[in-house]
């Protein structure tokens, strides 16, 4: 990042990254001529942090609290990721989940000032243009993009999709210790078919239904070769896409740019780790692991393709790792006769003599509830954005035949969660060990504090990011996810204290977490033949020297 001595005045106050704001010196308002533009009282970071603690503390909603904080973000960086990195707990679901799920609902009645990229359908030719205007020369480390059409349990929210690349990119900063002036967030924005959007006069994005097919290529095309031309190191992260195109563009796409998808693999390694630390603290190898995945889209074949390499890393061969999965969607279980099965889902379909059995009323839909009956799983998982799915029938089927059994309802947001903590809790007796997409309370039964994991992201895609952009990965490999998976779950296994501590490190710890990860995906970059070794070998002390930390410069 440049000197601050390149700006002055009103131009150095309005530049996010070098603004100080009351924190400049005397010195430095003689020299960048800012006397009289200040109040003349001259604060440390601290004492700016007591008063943003002050304004943040008299906003009603959490909706004013993440306005207020965008707002911050948008004055003054490095007091922003001061008071979201001591705060992470408290701010992380004001910040993004769930919170930022409202405001993208409402991006275009909040928006206040510019902060990233957006490419609309109709310049779709001036894309280069545009990239070179909103990076102004600077080198960009971490882009994440989305076209806004799945944002979160929410669907098609068009251009209010943008606050979730600013969401991410602002934790890849606090917690992954990327340089936010390094970072770039993206909307591709091609349409929508939100009606209530199209018919918002306040609606800020191109008014007009998707485009689609080859059309909608052409944006993405051009967003990726004006990356690969222009920001070669950069590694993108694919945000919020729909199934129809998720696992389509990260295929397209991952060889052109060093690329992932956090809702297929980042959502995959941490619940592999969370199903990893609840094997572990219920006693039983992990190579003996049943798992049943609900939800059988992006997000869910994700999960069930890294838990079956965690299964093949313990040493269960690959066609019987395929098959302790068990996929379940909006028609039952996935079966050779069901129609339109898209090609990513095949590798867990079930052939249907194997399991025309388990169809009691022969109307060829297996139901959960009978998949699980059937399977016994050690654990469930839930990503459908359906609320109560995992209804108290399913989830003591699973606690009939498993001691400890792994509940892991991960849809966002709270209100589209698979099953509430509480009500999984009674209905096992306490067995349970849940994790959740959204943050919950702890839950008290018979006397026992159960800490809800909350199985969020966090925990992976920084430390991805940062232990890429270390080593200067030219590609982001399943070796690199597998690494974070294990990472994380090794430190869950590490801090865990008693049986009824969660399935995942403390939120608090997420900054050492990253840090944990970061060295092994670049370690496992290394190892893959994607990134070469540091000149000294040392790539802990290399992602240390990486690391960004939210402080004024001198």
């Amino acid at each position: 990042m440049n000197e601050p001595a390149e700006l002055s005045g009103f131009r150095l106050l309005a530049d996010r990254y070098r603004n100080k704001g009351t924190a400049f010196t005397s010195d430095e308002r003689d020299r960048f001529h800012l006397h009289g533009l200040l109040p003349p009282a001259v604060e440390d970071l601290e004492m700016q942090l007591d008063r943003v603690a002050t304004e943040y503390a008299a906003k009603r909603t959490d909706l004013g609290r993440h306005v207020y904080l965008r707002a911050l973000q948008e004055r003054n960086t490095v007091l922003f990721y001061a008071y979201l990195s001591r705060q992470l707990e408290s701010l992380l679901p004001v910040v993004y989940t769930p919170t930022v799920g409202l405001a993208c609902q409402e991006w275009s009645r909040i928006y206040r000032r510019e902060h990233g990229l957006y490419l609309s359908w109709p310049l779709r030719d001036r894309v280069d243009e545009m990239l070179d205007q909103a990076i102004d020369g600077q080198d960009m480390d971490v882009v994440v993009v989305t076209d806004g059409e799945r944002i979160l349990g929410l669907g098609d929210l068009g251009l209010g999709g943008m606050g979730i690349p600013i969401g991410k990119l602002a934790l890849y900063s606090a917690v992954g210790g990327i340089d936010p002036a390094r970072t770039l967030p993206v909307i591709l924005d091609a349409g929508t078919d939100n009606e209530e959007l199209l018919s918002d006069p306040l609606y800020l994005g191109w008014r007009n239904r998707r485009v689609r097919g080859d059309q909608y290529d052409e944006l993405v095309d051009a967003f990726v070769a004006a990356i690969a031309r222009r920001l070669p190191q950069a590694v993108v992260q694919w945000e919020d896409f729909a199934q129809l195109n998720a696992h389509r563009l990260l295929d397209r796409h991952r060889d052109r740019v060093s690329s992932f998808n956090d809702d297929i693999q980042g959502t995959a390694a941490v619940t592999a780790a969370a199903v990893a630390a609840g094997m572990g603290i219920s006693g039983v190898p992990i190579h003996e692991l049943r798992l049943v995945v609900v939800g059988a889209g992006s997000a869910g074949t994700g999960i069930a393709n890294q838990v079956a390499q965690m299964l093949v890393a313990a040493g269960v061969p690959t066609s019987e790792a395929l098959n302790r999965c068990w996929l379940v969607d909006r028609n039952g279980l996935l079966h050779s006769d069901l129609p339109d099965l898209q090609e990513f889902q095949r590798p867990f379909m079930r052939q249907w003599d194997d399991v025309a059995a388990w169809d009691d009323d022969n109307d060829g839909i297996i139901d959960l509830v009978d998949v699980v009956r059937r399977v016994g799983p050690h654990a469930i998982v839930g990503v459908t954005g359906q609320p109560g799915l995992f209804t108290e029938a399913v989830v003591r089927a699973q606690a009939e035949q498993v001691d400890r059994p792994i509940v892991l309802p991960l849809s966002n947001p709270t209100p589209r969660a698979e099953a509430i903590p509480a009500d999984v809790i009674k209905w096992t007796d306490g067995r349970a060990l849940i994790g959740t997409g959204s943050p919950f309370a702890p839950v008290v039964h018979d006397g026992i504090t159960h800490e809800i994991a909350q199985v969020n992201n966090v925990y992976v895609f920084p430390g991805v990011g940062l232990g890429a952009v270390s080593v200067r990965a030219t590609s982001i490999t399943d070796g690199m996810f597998t690494a974070a998976a294990s990472a994380v779950g090794e430190l869950a296994a590490y801090t865990r204290t008693s049986p009824s501590t969660a399935l995942l490190p403390p939120i608090t710890e997420a900054r050492s977490v990253a840090r944990h990860v970061a060295i092994a995906v670049a370690r496992a970059a290394i190892e893959d033949g994607v990134a070469s070794a540091p000149p000294d070998g040392d790539v802990a002390d290399l992602i240390d020297r990486v690391m960004w930390t939210p402080l004024y410069s001198k």
